[in-house]
């Protein structure tokens, strides 16, 4: 039968009115399951016992048999039924059932606010974009007016809570950290710093800071008529910016990489002058920041190491340190010819949440078609005043010997690993994280002929207001097959069942850790809990198997994207290394560090001994593939 043309077009109205009335449910759905309260469960307080059985595990391969029986006994009053880790562990029972998450306020107090020590190294990750090639001063600032743009439409997504959801499996983990990156600011204290999410207040912020040459300048990012500006207007603004601060000025934005305390004491001072105050406000108040910089400083020939440290500490006062602000969370960094990134203070976030960010601006950039609609009446860029006195003038020289002293210590290696990736390790039927963790722990084996305390994030987001749980890398299982690995009489298949026993160990860690049933997490909820209660901290926190086993030698961590990016951050300890990786399909992007004042870490070795050890797991699977098939 022919159908008639008014029966197809209403038919069509009528496909059209259920596809948007589906894709309005669909927003609606994701906006509920945005709103973490009504699907998430609460982080969960681990049995005492199992925690410390756990814990014993992790602590036997770093200490003497000797120090290990002292240990298990000091292991065992604690958890005696009437002794002291009873009486904790009834504490954090009572804490879970009256707060939304028992650990959280804690832990952003215990691991950012009240360290005093700088961000800058020490806390504050850089994150190193797909590295470009600017020619013209044309080219960094179309790049720069890109990122902008990128950067705004995806936060229109956070704002109106489309942003896809995580998920880990099944599981839909907390999107909070995604509505606290932008318009987020840390504020000194003398003893204790706060934090402000601007962008989760009444009055909005509209405008970011752009930094160029120490100086500061605001620019509304959005046109009278509430649009965002197109990338042709924030190109006129950059350039604007740039012709009005063609030399450098007093780097302010300096005093920020100090301890926290020095820098809490100096920021009362700054603010006591209105200028100053107004200036700063700004500066805490806008929803990032974007540092433009000249041509690296001090290369070291490996264009990769050097956009990174960048990142981490702006070369430090004879680099860009001082055009940054590294209170603000988000600091994208466009260098002069084509090292890009971004720093971004540690508080708020963990790295998963900004990667996305970073691969949204990079699939925005490369996808963008047509040109976006101006926006109406631009304002013009605001150049932020600073009024500095003898005393702040100190403080800033104070602040350039504290920073030369820790850039001078930092050093780092990054590299591409290109013989193999991801796909290779699955095709082994093997975890690719847990593979390239125990190649970690080999390369650590290699150099210092012993284990090393192992810290691994894992992300406890299956959770309400979950951020992460240490994964205690170091296992017996990891040691047998480090010294399997190096023991030249040893038969490759023995070698491959080490390897298999090892990665098995993690994983098995691993899902613990997830799950908010590791060790590190639970442990310091009882010591806070004793310190809030005004008790003595247990002598299990004195003993050398907690002391040697969170002394992390290595801190490490996966941050995934879907380009050729890497994260870097330096080491948690003196004498240690940090070692962060992006793995691909077919490569592995590092960024290692360690510090020059101590004799027995090399970033340069590390790096060596990691490549070799990566080698020597592919050829013995390879090895035993080839045998299976004879």
């Amino acid at each position: 039968m022919a159908l008639s043309a008014s029966f197809l077009i209403r038919q069509g109205l009528r496909c059209g009115r259920i596809i948007q009335a589906s894709n309005a449910a669909m927003v609606v759905q994701l906006r509920r399951l945005h709103d973490n309260k009504a699907v998430l469960p609460r982080l969960p307080v681990p049995a005492l016992e199992d925690t410390l059985e756990k814990y014993l595990k992790t602590v036997k391969p770093l200490v003497t048999d000797e120090e290990f029986a002292v240990t298990e006994e000091i292991v065992k009053k604690f958890s005696a039924p009437d002794a002291i880790g009873a009486t904790l562990q009834k504490k954090l029972l009572e804490r879970a059932r009256n707060t939304e998450n028992w650990l959280s306020d804690w832990w952003l107090n215990a691991a950012y606010l009240d360290c005093r020590g700088p961000v800058v190294v020490w806390s504050s990750p850089g994150l190193v974009f797909p590295l470009q090639e600017f020619k013209t001063l044309d080219d960094q600032l179309n790049f720069a007016a890109k990122v902008i743009s990128g950067t705004l439409d995806y936060k229109t997504m956070v704002d109106q809570k489309t942003v896809p959801l995580d998920r880990m499996g099944k599981d839909i983990l907390d999107m909070s950290q995604y509505f606290k990156i932008l318009g987020t600011c840390r504020i000194p204290g003398v003893t204790r710093d706060t934090i402000r999410f601007y962008g989760q207040e009444p009055n909005l912020p509209k405008h970011i800071v752009v930094a160029h040459n120490n100086h500061f300048f605001k620019i509304d990012v959005y046109g009278k008529d509430g649009k965002a500006l197109n990338v042709k207007q924030l190109v006129h603004q950059l350039r604007n910016v740039v012709e009005r601060s063609t030399h450098p000025t007093i780097p302010v934005g300096i005093l920020t990489t100090q301890n926290r305390n020095v820098w809490g004491k100096a920021y009362k001072q700054l603010r006591k002058d209105k200028t100053n105050r107004a200036s700063i406000d700004e500066i805490q108040r806008c929803i990032f920041l974007v540092a433009l910089d000249g041509p690296i400083v001090n290369p070291t020939g490996n264009i990769m190491t050097d956009a990174a440290l960048n990142c981490v500490h702006g070369n430090g006062p004879q680099g860009y340190a001082g055009n940054r602000w590294y209170d603000k969370t988000i600091q994208f960094i466009v260098g002069k010819k084509g090292a890009v990134g971004l720093t971004y203070e540690h508080t708020p976030a963990e790295g998963p949440p900004v990667a996305n960010l970073m691969d949204h601006i990079m699939d925005y950039i490369e996808k963008k078609n047509g040109s976006q609609p101006p926006a109406e009446e631009l304002s013009r860029p605001h150049r932020l005043m600073f009024n500095v006195g003898a005393d702040i003038k100190q403080d800033i020289e104070d602040a350039k010997v504290a920073l030369e002293s820790l850039v001078g210590d930092l050093e780092m290696t990054c590299f591409k690993f290109s013989e193999f990736g991801k796909n290779f390790i699955k095709s082994q039927k093997l975890s690719p994280d847990s593979f390239l963790q125990m190649a970690i722990q080999l390369a650590f084996y290699r150099i210092h002929h012993e284990p090393g305390a192992h810290y691994e994030s894992a992300s406890t987001r299956k959770f309400l207001y979950g951020r992460t749980e240490t994964i205690r890398s170091c296992s017996v299982e990891s040691v047998n097959f480090a010294k399997a690995m190096l023991n030249k009489e040893t038969p490759n298949a023995e070698k491959v069942a080490a390897l298999r026993a090892a990665i098995e160990a993690h994983k098995s860690y691993a899902k613990h850790a997830v799950n908010a049933h590791g060790v590190d997490r639970h442990l310091l909820g009882l010591k806070l809990a004793a310190i809030e209660a005004g008790m003595d901290v247990p002598t299990l926190f004195m003993d050398v198997g907690y002391l040697r086993s969170s002394h992390m030698r290595l801190s490490t961590s996966q941050v995934p994207a879907r380009c050729d990016a890497f994260m870097c951050f330096g080491p948690l300890v003196p004498d240690g290394y940090g070692c962060c990786y992006n793995p691909r399909d077919d490569a592995v992007f590092f960024g290692t560090s360690a510090f020059n004042s101590s004799p027995e870490t090399d970033s340069a070795t590390f790096r060596e001994a990691l490549e070799q050890s990566l080698r020597d797991m592919q050829n013995i699977l390879l090895q035993d593939g080839l045998k299976a098939k004879l």
